[in-house]
């Protein structure tokens, strides 16, 4: 019984890891967003930054794309992060997890 207790653990440990990604990707796209819309000249700039700046290390080594960009009176972010296996920062899972989001453009 002991090994089927251990091995939901670790299943349970890897949906929460799954499920802390994707919130991470989220939160980096909407602040990234955010500072690019507030940002004058230096939109991409200041995007990247934000993104770097809200990722824990073992993710922000793992992102595989970020992209800021205006389109349609929006400033928009997208950020893709690798999902971790078990333990954050030593072995990824090869499908990517993707967060977007759009912050209308100031000044």
């Amino acid at each position: 019984m002991t090994p089927l207790i251990i091995l939901l653990m670790l299943v349970l440990w890897q949906c929460a890891l799954i499920g802390y990604t994707f919130s991470l990707a989220a939160n980096a796209a909407d602040e990234a967003a955010h500072k690019g819309a507030i940002a004058g000249g230096l939109r991409i700039g200041q995007c990247r930054e934000a993104i770097e700046k809200h990722l824990p290390k073992a993710w922000r080594e793992s992102v595989k794309k970020k992209s800021c960009y205006a389109s349609s009176g929006l400033y928009k972010a997208e950020v893709e992060l690798q999902v971790p296996i078990l333990v954050p920062g030593i072995l990824n899972w090869k499908y990517p997890v993707t967060g977007h989001a759009a912050t209308p453009l100031e000044g």
